[in-house]
C-alpha cells in the first residue's frame, strides 16, 4: 500500500497506532477486530487486511476499498469489511469505524445488564449505547445491524462478539470504545456491590462539555 496518496497513508499509520494499543489493554487479542478510516467527504476507505494482527500493522496490511465494496488496491481485507462499508453509507459524518472484543462490555451485555455511563467522560465520549443480537461474522445481518445502531449511537456492542465504535476521527472513534469498556467495568464493579440504578445523572446531559 506505499502507493496510497500521503493522506491515506497517514490514516494508516494512525490506525497501525491504535491496534498496538488497543492489544495492549487487552481489548483484543491476535488477529481479532479491525480498523477502518477514510478522508472526510471521500468515497474510499482503507481497512485493516484479512487475518493482520492490530499490533503489528504495517502500511501493507491494509485493503483500499471503495463505499460500493470493492477493493481498489492493497491486501484482501478483513472478513468484516462490510461492517465498515455499510456504517459509512449509514453515517456520511464518520470518518473512523474502530470495531475491537473489549471483554467486559461482551460480558454484560450477553448476560443482559445494560453498561451504565457512570463518569463524565463516559457520558461526554460514549453518550449513548446501542447493541446487536448475534449474528455471523462477516455477515450482512452483522454489517447491518450494527449500522442501523450506528445511526442513532456512537458506540454498538455486537452481541457475542465485540464493539464498534465511530467518529469523525480516529482519536474520537477510539476515546469512545476506551470509555465504553472502562463505563462496561464500572457497571460490574457497581452490580458487584449490589447497586441496579446509579449512573450519570441524567438532567446533566444536556449540559455536558469537555476541557
Amino acid at each position: 500500500m506505499t502507493d496510497l496518496d500521503p493522506p491515506l497513508l497517514e490514516l494508516a499509520g494512525q490506525l497501525g497506532s491504535v491496534g498496538a494499543d488497543a492489544v495492549g489493554r487487552g481489548l483484543v487479542l491476535a488477529s481479532g477486530g479491525n480498523l477502518s478510516a477514510r478522508l472526510p467527504g471521500a468515497d474510499t476507505f482503507v481497512v485493516t487486511g484479512k487475518g493482520t494482527w492490530l499490533d503489528r500493522l504495517g502500511t501493507d496490511d491494509f485493503a483500499l476499498m471503495d463505499l460500493g465494496g470493492g477493493v481498489l488496491a492493497g491486501a484482501e481485507p478483513s472478513s468484516e469489511w462490510k461492517l465498515h462499508q455499510r456504517t459509512y453509507l449509514a453515517r456520511p459524518d464518520v470518518t473512523c469505524v474502530i470495531h475491537l472484543h473489549p471483554q467486559m462490555s461482551v460480558l454484560l451485555t450477553a448476560l443482559g445488564h445494560p453498561i451504565r455511563l457512570m463518569t463524565l467522560d463516559h457520558a461526554f465520549y460514549v453518550k449513548s449505547i446501542g447493541t446487536t443480537p448475534y449474528f455471523p461474522n462477516g455477515s450482512d445481518e452483522l454489517a447491518d445491524s450494527a449500522a442501523e445502531q450506528a445511526r442513532e449511537h456512537n458506540c454498538v456492542v455486537l452481541g457475542n462478539h465485540g464493539c464498534s465504535a465511530v467518529a469523525d476521527s480516529i482519536e474520537m472513534a477510539y476515546r469512545r470504545a476506551l470509555n465504553l469498556e472502562q463505563a462496561a467495568t464500572a457497571t460490574f464493579h457497581a452490580l458487584q456491590l449490589g447497586d441496579t440504578t446509579t449512573s450519570f445523572p441524567p438532567d446533566e446531559l444536556a449540559r455536558l462539555h469537555h476541557a
